[in-house]
């Protein structure tokens, strides 16, 4: 009996959470991804590349709430059982409360390594995988990137400038490539037409002239008509992989090569500089060590379990238990940025949950002890 009462209560958060935060994450994503729309609008990017650039997004998106849903999924749980008159199930069948915490703690656990898988594997990975479009992709919607009266530098090594445009149609523009350090070209046209297919991405200028510069020299060509090449061209968007987007074995591998004392081997000396050790240090931290807040956070929401729904602070008391848990999951995104001070910010970053862990639950059991006198 004791058994399927326990199953009942660990099905009831599960599918709460699971339906909660696949809820909150869509909608998350749905805004997210209105604000991502620049990918095509400003940056040029095809829609598909958009599309999955966003999708691969949604990981991360899952790691962000997950101790915020997990908070509340739990707090909604045991509030609705005392309500119902579930939890006294519990008491009568002789289950202490202590046990029934621990039920808890070990549910959440599963929670921890879920959390663990996802910050050290997943988000990273799909991070990752959203970048590489951007490292394949072209400029598949150069046409949405050219505005009228106004200098476009969005694509690396060159500056557009159109006075009116309709379509793929364009008028009056001026050109700006960059070929070298000291060497580049000005282009200046009449009318223009931008061509963009699987095939050819180019804008076919009419009547202009060339301005090359090179080393201070100057020569200039005039046409009737002149096909500019853009498949040579690339956003300005970052296309090499952030800190956050590189796998955990090779940031561990990194903060190796420098705890070595011994020169940074090839392989790495991209990744591992001198600027990038305490992000990386930070980035490992959240990774392994900040899900150990769930474990908090599942101690701090059994908290409602102490007062019975005839209390008349019940509510009072349980929205105080709530605020806190919010509390924590601030305090845990706010004090990582310490943890790779030298100031011995790693071991407070450590040490904070763990000593508030043993506070709540010294508090709880001489609660327990307290009432049943």
């Amino acid at each position: 009996m004791k058994k399927l009462i326990f199953k009942k209560l660990i099905l009831d958060i599960n599918i709460f959470f699971l339906i909660t935060i696949l809820c909150t994450a869509t909608v998350i994503w749905v805004i997210q991804a209105v604000n991502f729309l620049d990918i095509i609008s400003e940056d040029g990017h095809a829609f598909k590349v958009y599309f999955l650039y966003t999708v691969f997004n949604l990981p991360k998106i899952i790691s962000k709430i997950l101790p915020f849903i997990f908070l509340v999924s739990l707090i909604n749980v045991f509030i609705r059982y005392e309500i119902n008159n579930e939890l006294i199930i519990f008491w009568l069948l002789g289950i202490s409360k202590i046990k029934f915490i621990n039920i808890v703690i070990k549910l959440s656990l599963l929670y921890f390594l879920f959390q663990v898988l996802l910050t050290s594997v997943l988000v990273p990975y799909s991070l990752d995988k959203a970048r590489s479009f951007f490292r394949t992709s072209n400029l598949d919607l150069f046409t949405s990137i050219i505005k009228e009266k106004k200098f476009i530098d969005t694509v690396s090594n060159l500056t557009i400038f159109v006075e009116e445009k309709k379509g793929n149609n364009i008028k009056k523009i001026i050109l700006k490539d960059r070929i070298g350090k000291n060497e580049f070209q000005i282009i200046v046209a009449q009318t223009g037409t931008i061509v963009s297919n699987n095939l050819n991405k180019s804008l076919i200028l009419y009547n202009g002239k060339i301005i090359n510069y090179s080393n201070n020299n100057q020569k200039i060509i005039e046409f009737s008509e002149f096909n500019f090449d853009l498949t040579k061209f690339t956003t300005k968007t970052t296309t090499y992989p952030k800190i956050q987007e590189n796998t955990s074995r090779l940031l561990i591998a990194c903060l190796n090569e420098f705890n070595s004392g011994n020169e940074i081997s090839f392989e790495y000396k991209k990744l591992c500089t001198i600027q990038s050790k305490d992000a990386m240090i930070e980035e490992l931290f959240k990774r392994f060590y900040s899900p150990i807040y769930i474990l908090l956070i599942a101690l701090i929401s059994t908290l409602v379990i102490i007062k019975s729904k005839n209390n008349k602070r019940y509510r009072i008391a349980n929205s105080l238990i709530f605020i806190v848990g919010i509390f924590i999951i601030i305090l845990s995104e706010v004090s990582l940025g310490h943890s790779a001070s030298k100031t011995y910010g790693s071991y407070l970053y450590i040490g904070i949950p763990l000593f508030l862990f043993i506070i709540t639950y010294t508090y709880l059991i001489y609660n327990f002890k307290i009432n049943k006198k």
